[in-house]
């Protein structure tokens, strides 16, 4: 464990000028005792690693030190092969990119690890378009892919409600999200075409574009400055978040059994759910539990909710309560 700890360290200093203590510690998980301990057991072994003293130091190699320690275990290079998504590969036109990067892979591994981009690929496969819908790759989607990875501003005509606007964009990222691709990006300026402001917050935020919706996409030639702070995964869980709550315009009092509480996550929104359970107050004599929930509206809550059957009673608002009761005498009735 440790030895594998130290060659990540010496693999980490190599990939970058210099790491502070706390950057090591976080991307080895340990503390920042543990990394100076580390690094003084790398300056005995022979391995030149150097302290930069002060506010911005940090540790480094020196004189061009390279180690070859860069083979890959049988785990390594198996997950090194499921990293890329095929599909998604396709659809932005890096498949035979990908596909020449997996053969020199291969060819460099071990002949005892050459079977591992096999192994991979008949054990595990990421299906990413949702279920009952027919895929269907955005026409601009390779454009907006170039523009993503050569960092170039684009000027990007695309469908708003009920007119069509255009924008400047500076393109980070690309996320397939359920088979539906969208585009994290920096707006600058106001829109061409448009007086209103497209959604979000003040000009220069990040926003996000389906990239569906775009009717023509030009690349201006000219680079923009990535902002090096912007992390596209934490980004994209934010606004999804977000965005999940912007939906839960409603509220619905429900009494549970204790089934109800285990089943109630699986029925409705997971996060409300966990929420309203979380922040109830203590169970009744006969263990029920009275939940505040948060629903996108009173006809998705009535949908929803009626998969907890007799384990779940509404008591708010007042009309809902009704439907569910008179769906509980038509049932009933069915079954008399």
């Amino acid at each position: 464990m440790r030895a594998a700890r130290l060659i990540k360290m010496v693999l980490l200093l190599q990939s970058r000028p210099s790491m502070t203590a706390a950057e090591l510690a976080r991307e080895l998980e340990v503390s920042e005792r543990t990394v100076a301990r580390d690094v003084l057991s790398l300056s005995e072994a022979g391995v030149p690693v150097y302290a930069d003293r002060g506010r911005a130091g940090g540790y480094r190699l020196i004189g061009g030190y390279r180690t070859r320690l860069t083979g890959l275990g049988r785990s390594e290079a198996e997950a090194l092969f499921l990293s890329g998504v095929p599909t998604a590969l396709r659809e932005m036109g890096l498949a035979d990119a990908a596909s020449a990067a997996r053969l020199k892979v291969s060819a460099a591994l071990l002949p005892e690890l050459r079977d591992a981009a096999a192994g991979a690929a008949q054990r595990f496969h990421l299906d990413a378009p949702a279920w009952y819908q027919e895929p269907a790759t955005p026409a601009l989607l390779p454009a907006v892919a170039d523009a993503v990875w050569d960092d170039r501003r684009l000027t990007a005509r695309y469908h708003r409600k009920d007119r069509e606007v255009e924008r400047e964009l500076e393109p980070y990222g690309l996320v397939l999200k359920a088979g539906v691709w969208y585009l994290a990006a920096r707006a600058g300026g106001t829109p061409v075409a448009a007086p209103a402001p497209a959604s979000g917050s003040g000009s220069g935020s990040y926003r996000v574009y389906r990239v569906d919706r775009f009717t023509a996409v030009t690349a201006t030639g000219e680079r923009f400055t990535r902002d090096e702070t912007f992390d596209l995964p934490a980004f994209w869980a934010a606004r999804a978040e977000q965005f999940a709550r912007s939906l839960l315009r409603a509220e619905v009092v429900l009494r549970l059994s204790a089934r109800g509480v285990r089943q109630l996550p699986y029925v409705t929104e997971r996060a409300a759910a966990r929420e309203a359970i979380e922040q109830a107050g203590p169970p009744d004599e006969h263990g029920r539990l009275t939940v505040t929930l948060a629903v996108e509206s009173a006809d998705i809550a009535y949908s929803q909710l009626l998969a907890l059957g007799p384990e779940g009673e509404v008591l708010a608002p007042p009309a809902l309560r009704e439907r569910f009761a008179a769906a509980a005498r038509g049932t009933a009735a069915l079954y008399d």
